[in-house]
């Protein structure tokens, strides 16, 4: 797949990975979002997002009992894997895939890996609800920021701690109070005093800002060189990591990602088509790139 540069308006490749007993919600929040989201709001056919869902069946069973039919197999996504831009891993049934190590434990080991050894290409990783105890599992939160929904957050600290010390490396910074968090992002900082999105802990009794986001360079970033040069240096190869909390908090993260990946108003469009409150989540440490 040709990488995207500033002159191409093709959709963004997003792979959803299914288990079986997954999220109903966690799944069709975030669809929902990415689907709708469009480069002109007064053209359906600038469609942002292309979403291809991977499941271990070709018919996937969410714990809410509705059945989900998969487009392509975990073998075809796997040969495949090099095409998808963003890769979303929903939750559900948690325990039973971190008791069978089974999918998507194991792709989101490849995706990651993918980025470290290609930094070429822009690549974002996004958890939605327990999803993100999947990435924990795999060491993928080592040295990140990250969250979950607060009713697993013991659970998530203990795999997040048991991981750092089993891979020999920097313990996961968990974050209890953000709709979602954000590690490794695209944007020119500007001023941190008056950039709305670098947020941490420390600034909650700041004053919000009304400065405009910095220049969103997921078109470019595929073709500088410079940029592939920075990714290649940060951690996981520049893989951007997005952990969000239960449920609603995925329709938060997806716009996030339509805003990054897009712009604002393709965000709020989607927003206000889905008559929802775009909630802010926490985004940590950035470089321009």
């Amino acid at each position: 797949m040709a990488s995207k540069t500033s002159a191409s308006n093709e959709p963004i490749e997003v792979l959803f990975a299914l288990h079986d007993k997954f999220n109903l919600t966690d799944f069709a929040g975030p669809l929902e979002v990415l689907a709708s989201a469009l480069h002109d709001k007064n053209d359906e056919n600038t469609k942002a997002f292309e979403c291809t869902i991977a499941g271990p069946e070709p018919k996937v069973m969410s714990e809410q009992g509705v059945v989900i039919g998969s487009q392509i197999a975990y073998k075809e996504a796997y040969e495949r894997l090099s095409d998808f831009d963003v890769l979303v891993v929903v939750g559900g049934n948690s325990d039973a895939v971190l008791k069978g190590k089974t999918e998507p434990l194991s792709i989101i080991s490849a995706f990651a890996e993918l980025q470290k050894n290609d930094s070429s290409r822009e690549r974002t990783l996004m958890s939605i609800c327990t999803g993100s105890l999947f990435l924990a599992e795999q060491g993928i939160l080592s040295g990140l920021s990250a969250t979950t929904h607060p009713d697993y957050m013991t659970k998530f600290e203990i795999l997040c701690s048991t991981a750092a010390q089993r891979n020999l490396q920097e313990r996961t910074d968990v974050v209890e109070d953000a709709r979602y968090v954000v590690n490794n992002l695209r944007f020119d900082l500007g001023d941190e005093d008056e950039n709305p999105y670098i947020r941490r802990k420390s600034d909650t009794d700041r004053r919000p800002s009304n400065a405009r986001k910095g220049s969103i360079s997921f078109k470019g970033s595929n073709a500088r060189r410079e940029s592939i040069a920075r990714r290649a240096a940060m951690r996981l190869g520049g893989l951007r990591v997005i952990t969000s909390g239960g449920v609603s908090a995925g329709l938060d993260a997806a716009l996030y990602l339509v805003s990054i990946l897009v712009d604002d108003n393709a965000a709020n469009e989607v927003a206000r088509l889905m008559q929802h409150e775009w909630i802010k989540g926490i985004v940590v440490d950035g470089l321009d790139v």
